[in-house]
Formats: C-alpha cells, sequence, structure tokens
C-alpha cells in the first residue's frame, strides 16, 4: 500500500515550513516530502515580520506557495500598519492566497472584537486581490461564516475543519474547501472522522499543518509534511474509497484553488 500511495501526486495545503522548527534540517524535510509523493506545499504566514523570509523560502524553491496574512492567535503582535503592508506585497509579491486569517475564540483572553475587525480587513483585501483565503477557525464556526458571506471573497480553505456537518455545507456553498490532517489517523477522534465520511469528497483537502498536529504514528513528535500520505490513506479508509481515487480529488481541488499547474 505504501509504494502505491508513494507514485501518487499530493498537495499539503498548509504547512509552516518556514518556522523555526525546521532551521536545521528543512532541506532533508522538503527532500523526504517529494519522494513520499508531496508535489506542491502552501505555506501560510503568520504575522508581517515573517513574510521576507517567507517569500524567500518560496522563492527557492519551487514546489512551496505563499500565502500572506495575519494569524488570529497573534492579534496583539499585530498593527493595523500590517493591513496597508499586506495590500502592497500583494501586488508585488502575488501569493497564491490570502493566509493565515481566520478567528481563534478558544484561545484564552481572545480579543473577539479585534480579531473580526482583522479578519474582515483581511476579508476585503483578498476580494480586492482575486485571491482565496486560508481560514483559521477555533469555537467561531457561525462568525466565520457570518464574515465571509458578508466579504464575497473568491474561495478558499478552512484549515483543520472541525465544525458542523451543517457549517461544513455553508462553507461549501460559499465555495471553500475543508482542511483535514493529522487528527484523521487517531482512532479517537470519531466526530472529526464522521464529517470526513460524510462530507463530499470535492469539498475536502488534505494538510498537516506542520510542526504541529502530528500524525498518530509521530505522536509527541514534530508533525512534517513527509507524513502526508498517512492522512490520506486515513481518508481513505474512513471513507472506504481507494486511495488513488481520493488523491486524485483532494489534489484537484487544491490545485484548481490555487491555480497550481
Amino acid at each position: 500500500m505504501l509504494r502505491r500511495i508513494l507514485t501518487m501526486e499530493l498537495v499539503d495545503t498548509h504547512c509552516h515550513l518556514d518556522v523555526a522548527e525546521f532551521d536545521a534540517d528543512r532541506a532533508a524535510v522538503l527532500a523526504r516530502a517529494r519522494a513520499a509523493g508531496v508535489v506542491a506545499q502552501i505555506v501560510p504566514a503568520i504575522a508581517a515580520d515573517s513574510w521576507d523570509a517567507l517569500l524567500g523560502l518560496c522563492d527557492r524553491e519551487p514546489d512551496l506557495f505563499p500565502a500572506l496574512g495575519l494569524h488570529p492567535v497573534f492579534t496583539r503582535h499585530h498593527r493595523d500598519a500590517d493591513l496597508s503592508a499586506l495590500e502592497q506585497r500583494l501586488e508585488t509579491a502575488r501569493p497564491v492566497a490570502v493566509g493565515e486569517i481566520g478567528l481563534d475564540f478558544w484561545i484564552e483572553d481572545a480579543d473577539r472584537a479585534r480579531q473580526e475587525q482583522l479578519c474582515a480587513a483581511q476579508l476585503a483585501i483578498a476580494r480586492d486581490a482575486r485571491l482565496p483565503v486560508v481560514v483559521h477557525v477555533r469555537k467561531a464556526h457561525d462568525e466565520a461564516i457570518r464574515l465571509l458571506a458578508a466579504a464575497r471573497v473568491g474561495g478558499g480553505i478552512i484549515h483543520a475543519f472541525n465544525g458542523s456537518l451543517q457549517q461544513g455545507m455553508r462553507y461549501r456553498e460559499m465555495g471553500f474547501l475543508l482542511g483535514f490532517g493529522g487528527m484523521l489517523t487517531f482512532e479517537r477522534s470519531s466526530r472529526l472522522r464522521r464529517l470526513a465520511r460524510e462530507l463530499p469528497l470535492d469539498a475536502i483537502v488534505l494538510e498537516t499543518d506542520a510542526p504541529d498536529l502530528t500524525v498518530a504514528s509521530h505522536r509527541g513528535e514534530r508533525n512534517s509534511p513527509e507524513y502526508l500520505p498517512e492522512v490520506l490513506v486515513a481518508l481513505a479508509g474512513i471513507r472506504d474509497e481507494a486511495p488513488d481515487t481520493v488523491a486524485a480529488q483532494t489534489t484537484g481541488n487544491a490545485r484548481t484553488l490555487f491555480g497550481l499547474a
């Protein structure tokens, strides 16, 4: 099975390969991911001061594609001037998406008003730039759906989706794909696995969120894009579908959204 998986082309739609956790062995990680069939990775930003390094990395590696944005977990780090800087960078750098943006009401002392302000502003910027968005949502799906519906952006991904089936279908109606990653490989994730089975495959993409949220076989370790085939195998098993069918559809979904060759 694994040898067969390695012949398939996969897209990791959410991998923070630019962060310090990969500084010591980034080239080796990339080589192993490519050998595992990962033909493209979307690398989303978390803050304005990371954009230069992220863009430089993606310039050097043709299968890494940048997304620029301001992550909701780090709201206190972001400045209003970063929004103007984002508009300017989208004109010069032309990333494949705006992200990682969104709402995170799970974190302690979340500044909900500020998160919504930053998210709405970035959605407007993405709409004007005609770019998709990579959206982080925790404990805020209804609020995110409201903002996305108002912004009328041209689709995107709800990263690490863990809402309800009804919320997932609403996202799909608005043109969004739903990202599933390493948590699918844990049998105890029964609710998430049920979602992955019930949602239509044309609404799903694969991701790792490396270095976080690793697969069951590497529990307690750093996550890595080379583990994406394990997510594929888990998803195919949950859906009782052939891995090559799941790989072809999810990779096609990602390529269409981001305009990848």
